[in-house]
């Protein structure tokens, strides 16, 4: 059984016992978190969202992501600017799909 959830804008195909890394959501680790954007459970697609369905994951930790590096820069007028940023991300296990 796998589903497609939505959420931080992005879309991620999930399946029990799998982890992924999304956009940061409230919470501490340990906490379970439901998704109830869901697009599409296994056979069943939505208009937008499959009415019913949800997914149920734990929270493992809150951490950031590698650092991306922003550099601008215009020839010849001694202009350069360099910038970093680092992403807010959350780790989900995921432990449930409910489909209706």
């Amino acid at each position: 059984m796998f589903a497609v959830i939505k959420t931080g804008g992005k879309q991620y195909k999930v399946a029990p016992n799998d982890v992924i890394r999304v956009e940061k959501l409230p919470g501490q680790a340990g906490d379970t978190v439901t998704l109830d954007q869901v697009l599409l459970v296994d056979d069943k697609i939505g208009a937008p969202l499959v009415a019913g369905a949800s997914v149920t994951a734990t929270l493992l930790e809150q951490t950031r992501g590698d650092k991306v590096i922003i550099f601008k820069k215009k020839r010849r007028q001694n202009y350069r600017r360099k910038k970093g940023h680092r992403q807010e991300l959350t780790v989900l296990r995921i432990t449930g799909i409910a489909g209706a």
